[in-house]
């Protein structure tokens, strides 16, 4: 198992999913804190929202959890939502401010 092309399509594929309130992918965004990868393909996806009351929250959730267990290699997955450290525009990558208007 290539552990390191596994985090590789991982990362491509939480780019395609999108909050439906903001015009810009979660990574981009600043909301995916890390990933972590065990030998046996178990995959823990660390992120936050843009706000603890988000209204799709759930639907947000659902979508990383269905398509980062659809990357080859991954044997299972669990989604931690964390606020610490609370998410905030900072966290944007520049691709995403100059989006928002932020730039």
């Amino acid at each position: 198992m290539d552990k390191k092309k596994i985090e590789e399509d991982i990362y491509e594929t939480l780019k395609t999913v999108h909050d439906p309130e903001i015009p810009v992918n979660i990574y981009e965004l600043g909301l995916v804190y890390g990933v972590d990868i065990r030998d046996d393909g178990y995959v823990q996806v660390t992120m936050t929202l843009t706000a603890p009351a988000c209204p799709v929250a759930g639907e947000i959730v659902r979508e990383v959890d269905e398509k980062v267990r659809a990357v080859t290699d991954v044997s299972d997955v669990n989604v931690m939502l964390t606020f610490d450290p609370p998410w905030n525009r900072e966290m944007m990558s520049e691709e995403a401010k100059l989006e928002l208007g932020f730039l």
